[in-house]
């Protein structure tokens, strides 16, 4: 069918329209408009006899249109594959949905038209961030990721955040887009697993106050595991322990519990400090007395052998001259015996009034006049020779028993 035949059809029948609905007879108008400038644009003439209706378009004109239309719309397609990667990112180019290349250099690139190609952007450079245990705020917890169960079968309330970055290889663009469908929930359930993985191996103590950087630290590495593991294309760079502590409804009791334990270790540590004390005090007296002990011990040791090798020498020297060796024994028991007594020579013999001589005292006058200058002594030399004179009325009964004592002497 003609253009021709067709337009006298459609022009009735969009009228027959119109006027049903009462519509604005200006269409006739604006379709009269229409053919004028479509006309002038491929340089038509009018219809002869037609004067000013409208023009009567032949196939060679149409023809004409249609390609000029193609032809922009086929420049516009190929102009669509021009597209822009920003500094610090990576294009992954697709073909019919398959991956073929990626392109790491910033700038204006091209590609072949949708549906042919089609590029996905991936950020290299931005620190991705995952929370586990909360969401935006450590008071908006999600207690189903945050209640995990340690070692000695307690309870604890977790909130941490993992930090993330796409790997410097340049495959890790294409692992982070199609390896994984979702790769923030993939982190998610690793760092979770992981998480528990590391407070399940612990005890609660542990994990609330001193070991928090070994916990923290481990779940890092083990989420690097797992995550290369899937294949994802990213590094973990860090793994951040917001909050750590007791579940709200145990957390009044946890709090007396920790109390006792500190009134506890505070009780040890006095004792200690007073064992520490007392302990070396006793062990240095113990050690002081064994050595008394076993300094007494070899002097009565040496002091016996002493005695017996002397016991020994004046045995063999008794032997050889007995009585000269008792009358020397006798003479030494005597010495050591007035040696600590005091001593009075007594003059029984003479008739004269008898006289004694204070022996211990001319002795110890002597010894004080060796140690003072030679002026003190002279002046105390008169008064150490003076002897006290012997009571006159001494009798013979007094004499007598002072020979008898001498006789049992000798």
């Amino acid at each position: 069918m003609r253009f021709a035949d067709f337009y006298p059809r459609l022009k009735n029948r969009m009228s027959n329209i119109l006027a049903a609905a009462g519509g604005p007879p200006d269409l006739e108008e604006l379709w009269r408009d229409f053919n004028r400038r479509l006309s002038s644009m491929f340089g038509g003439k009018r219809a002869p006899g037609s004067g000013g209706g409208l023009p009567e378009p032949s196939m060679k004109q149409f023809g004409g249109g249609v390609i000029l239309i193609l032809v922009v719309v086929v420049l516009l397609w190929g102009a669509s594959g021009f597209f822009i990667v920003p500094e610090g990112q990576t294009a992954a180019i697709l073909r019919f949905g398959k991956f073929t290349e990626l392109t790491d250099r910033a700038g204006f690139k091209w590609r072949f038209p949708y549906p042919i190609e089609s590029h996905e952007l991936v950020d290299r450079q931005t620190l991705r961030q995952v929370e586990v245990g909360y969401r935006g705020n450590v008071k908006t917890k999600v207690l189903k990721e945050s209640l995990m169960l340690t070692d000695d079968a307690n309870i604890i309330d977790i909130q941490f955040a993992v930090q993330y970055r796409l790997k410097a290889e340049s495959s890790a663009a294409s692992d982070f887009l199609f390896n994984n469908r979702a790769t923030n929930e993939t982190v998610l359930q690793a760092a979770e697993t992981a998480m528990r993985e590391i407070v399940g191996k612990s005890k609660m103590d542990f994990v609330l106050y001193e070991g928090k950087e070994q916990v923290a630290k481990g779940a890092e590495k083990l989420i690097q595991q797992i995550a290369d593991r899937y294949k994802t294309g990213i590094t973990i760079v860090n793994v951040t322990l917001q909050n750590v502590q007791p579940p709200e409804a145990v957390q009044a009791a946890f709090d007396d519990a920790v109390k006792a334990g500190q009134d506890r270790e505070r009780q040890k540590n006095e004792g200690q400090s007073y064992a520490n004390d007392v302990i070396p005090k006793a062990r240095g007296a113990a050690a002081r007395l064994q050595q008394e002990a076993e300094g007494y011990r070899q002097r009565m040791i040496a002091s016996a052998d002493g005695d017996a090798n002397r016991f020994r020498q004046v045995l063999a020297e008794y032997s050889k001259a007995p009585q000269v060796t008792r009358d020397r024994m006798y003479l030494e028991t005597m010495q050591q015996v007035y040696s600590n007594t005091s001593k009075v020579m007594v003059d029984v013999r003479s008739s004269s009034p008898l006289l004694y001589l204070p022996l211990d005292k001319l002795i110890q006058q002597v010894s004080e006049t060796a140690s003072t200058p030679a002026s003190e002594a002279a002046s105390a030399a008169p008064r150490s020779t003076t002897v006290e004179p012997a009571p006159s009325g001494m009798d013979a009964r007094s004499r007598d028993s002072a020979r008898g004592r001498e006789r049992e002497t000798r």
